[in-house]
């Protein structure tokens, strides 16, 4: 506690990182009341319908992704996860079309041209999206007449959701930590208190097991949070000789040597990803409204065995492409060629690509799957009687980016305190967060 406080005055000692932490503070407060700004036109008091279809399954998790902003019908209803699907499309380009990898070589002015067609690409997926989220208002709620009221809430709702972007980049640029992972993570923790006391008054009922189970889920929950920690900081880095045992090689010194790589490099990335693809069908298909059949209803059903399995298979699969994207076998080889390195038993250039490929192939396999089974927990959770907000805390996407935004966050006030020579957040001066952001678009 001592050292808590000790850090805190650091903090405040120092006034760049003290401006920086009280923007984004301002930042995330303005996100918070434009998220309980309701659109023109309806009445708030009206809106039981729509609340009681976001308490339970997708909806509900989309609803805890933009704060409860689904369910109130605010002007930022639609949050985030639109200009995320859209990166996720544009980082795909980069892989497969000519013209994205000519940009993305370009450095800095081809980034520019990136994120200004990733915002195009937003408007888009708005402009969908926006008049298939007004079906679900329902009609009572609606004050003003039909065709006037949704025209002027599509333009809300999509100028709702740029404005949210901007205010993600102004964390990124003047604030601390990355925005668009911020303003999730700060919608994640405004559904926490509701869903804890709600799942405390349900064990509470005579048949909802008691103090006794409700302590049990709070001790099992504490264990996952742990073990997500684990799983979102990865390994630092792997001794050459182990690295080497992975692809098969039994002949390696005995000097003990580093690879810089970890068995999670991707972070909490593949499961936004995965998670921001299985919101698309449900989204153009009026949100899961009467008669969802087929493979829209696979995925309206959170507890559902093929929603999971497909949900697990995206998260492996996103978990080799963000790896792939965030680490470069071939310039890690190079790097070691430049600078006069080599791995004993290793040749330099083609077979020192071959050797960290193979590694990476490796390790990532093990760490994709765990990371999938802890992001299905929430299933599990929910078909063992936890309610349904409570269960999404149990691993998911919900732990694990409030896990990696956190640590992000805290690695960069460890560094900013660290150059001026002050003590860390940590006894060791380290927090072992990612390399890279949790949500970097």
């Amino acid at each position: 506690m001592k050292k808590f406080i000790e850090t805190i005055k650091n903090i405040y000692k120092i006034e760049d990182l003290r401006a920086r932490i009280l923007y984004t503070l301002g930042i995330l407060l303005i996100y918070r009341l434009g998220s309980k700004v309701v659109l023109p036109g309806v009445n708030p008091n009206m809106l039981a319908e729509l609340k009681e279809k976001t308490s339970s399954g997708v909806l509900g998790i989309l609803d805890m992704f933009s704060g409860g902003a689904f369910s109130s019908a605010s002007i930022f209803a639609l949050g985030i996860m639109p200009y995320i699907s859209a990166s996720i499309v544009i980082q795909l380009l980069t892989i497969a079309v000519p013209y994205f990898q000519r940009l993305q070589r370009e450095g800095e002015s081809g980034r520019r041209k990136i994120n200004q067609i990733t915002r195009y690409l937003t408007v888009i997926i708005l402009i969908i999206q926006a008049p298939t989220y007004l079906t679900q208002i329902p009609e009572a709620a609606r004050v003003l007449p039909g065709i006037f009221f949704t025209l002027s809430s599509i333009i809300i709702l999509t100028t709702g959701t740029i404005f949210v972007m901007w205010l993600g980049e102004r964390i990124t640029d003047k604030g601390i930590g990355n925005g668009i992972s911020l303003i999730i993570m700060i919608g994640i923790i405004a559904r926490f208190p509701f869903a804890f006391m709600g799942e405390f008054y349900a064990r509470m009922e005579k048949s909802g097991g008691g103090l006794v189970a409700f302590l049990v889920e709070i001790v099992f929950l504490f264990l996952v949070f742990v073990v997500s920690i684990l799983l979102v900081q990865g390994t630092r880095r792997i001794p050459v000789q182990y690295a080497k045992r992975i692809v098969g090689n039994k002949q390696y010194g005995g000097v003990r040597q580093y690879i810089p790589l970890k068995v999670n490099a991707a972070g909490v990335m593949p499961i936004i990803f995965a998670q921001a693809i299985m919101f698309l069908p449900l989204s153009f298909a009026r949100y899961g409204g009467e008669g969802v059949t087929g493979i829209i209803g696979v995925f309206a059903n959170f507890t559902g065995f093929w929603y999971n399995f497909i949900f697990a298979m995206m998260i492996v699969a996103f978990t080799y492409f963000y790896t792939a994207i965030t680490i470069n076998p071939q310039r890690m080889a190079e790097d070691i060629r430049k600078n006069g390195g080599f791995i004993p038993g290793v040749k330099p250039g083609k077979k020192t690509m071959e050797f960290f490929d193979s590694i990476l192939s490796r390790i990532t396999l093990p760490g994709s799957i765990f990371l999938a089974l802890v992001a299905i927990l929430p299933a599990f959770a929910r078909l063992a009687g936890v309610t349904q907000g409570f269960a999404q805390f149990y691993g998911g996407t919900s732990l694990l980016i409030l896990v990696g935004v956190v640590l992000d966050t805290l690695q960069q006030i460890e560094s900013h305190l660290l150059m001026r020579h002050y003590d860390g957040l940590m006894k060791s001066g380290r927090v072992k967060g990612r390399a890279g952001s949790a949500a970097s678009m």
